[in-house]
């Protein structure tokens, strides 16, 4: 079985290929994005595999259907870049890797809180300037503040399960209650109880169109003062420019973000050299309280192997045993993942 592989880095073309080799699959790497112009690369490949930021809109899955592509796997638990509906249409099978680490991205939103409470990113730059002030850096004790966890799938469990590790009372929205969660003593409440009573609320739930922008000018107006929002799900949760003016208010005490709704063209590059040519996202880089990472909460040593592993089981399962083979937990329905 020949596969397509956008999007790789060299981590990603080390780990694939030695476990692709092992399986008997023939991978080419690109380091280009899927879009309408790099569709048509997959003639002649059974499967393309993509990552986050790839384009896997109606108009580029036609492509790969017509370039011969028969299925598609995602390396990542997320799949709101697919257009499942067009994917259905066009009998496209469309496998994820459900759980590769959900460690690596609740420990990486524990981090930003630390970092953003006790100032850490603002510290390293002064004393590298030689600047050993403490001025403004004073944050506030986590223990005995209450956390807001939008989002209790396994990785907003795992971020739960830390929060109370330093003693904080934790409140959780989700439609679906986490039996893990309570017996943490997390409490379920109404998204609006969350909001409004959370020192700091971190989100970890799917994007989907019910939760696009559910972060947006009513839900800042009914946070407490000073919150501190933290966001390593995905970008569209949030509306930007409605937390910018929750910044510029002060209502919004800090913000850290690991996505960006408009992050494909940033996002994995090196742009040191180049004028960041989106004015919203260089406006949220100029604000000392916002501290943004390049969407690498999942990138630890353990997930990036798991990633590659499934991804490849994925590819085998189906090769092996056609469709009704892959494993059925990995496999994204259009209809059974709605509103999820």
């Amino acid at each position: 079985m020949k596969v397509i592989v956008y999007s790789t880095k060299r981590f990603d073309r080390e780990l694939l290929s030695e476990r692709a080799e092992s399986a008997g699959l023939k991978m080419r790497f690109l380091d280009a994005r899927l879009n309408e112009h790099t569709a048509p690369l997959a003639g002649g490949y059974d499967c393309a595999a993509v990552f986050v930021n790839d384009v896997c809109d109606r108009a580029v899955l036609e492509k790969l259907k017509e370039a011969g592509v028969s299925f598609i796997v995602t390396r990542s638990a997320g799949f709101n870049h697919v257009d499942l509906d067009a994917a259905h249409e066009l009998d496209l099978l469309v496998l994820r890797v459900p759980a590769y680490s959900p460690n690596a991205v609740a420990e990486h939103a524990m981090g930003i809180v630390l970092a953003l409470n006790r100032k850490i990113h603002r510290a390293y730059n002064r004393v590298r300037d030689g600047n050993f002030a403490i001025d403004g850096l004073m944050g506030f004790d986590l223990h005995g503040q209450t956390v807001g966890v939008v989002g209790t799938g396994k990785i907003g469990a795992n971020f739960a399960r830390i929060a109370s590790g330093f003693g904080c009372k934790v409140l959780a929205y989700d439609i679906r209650e986490n039996d893990d969660v309570k017996a943490l003593g997390g409490e379920y409440v109404e998204l609006e109880r969350l909001l409004c009573d959370s020192r700091v609320i971190s989100l970890h739930t799917p994007l989907t169109p019910e939760t696009r922008h559910m972060i947006d000018d009513e839900a800042i107006g009914s946070m407490c003062d000073d919150v501190m929002l933290v966001n390593t799900s995905r970008g569209g949760l949030i509306d930007t420019q409605a937390v910018i003016r929750g910044l510029k208010s002060k209502k919004v005490g800090a913000l850290g973000i690991d996505v960006y709704e408009e992050e494909s063209d940033f996002f994995f590059r090196d742009l040191s050299e180049a004028v960041i040519t989106d004015d919203t996202l260089a406006r949220l880089l100029t604000f000392p309280n916002v501290l943004v990472t390049s969407h690498q909460g999942f990138f630890t040593r353990e997930a990036v192997e798991a990633i590659a592993e499934v991804t490849v089981e994925n590819i085998v399962a189906v090769r092996d045993g056609g469709r009704d083979a892959a494993p059925d937990a990995n496999v994204v329905h259009a209809t059974k993942h709605k509103g999820d």
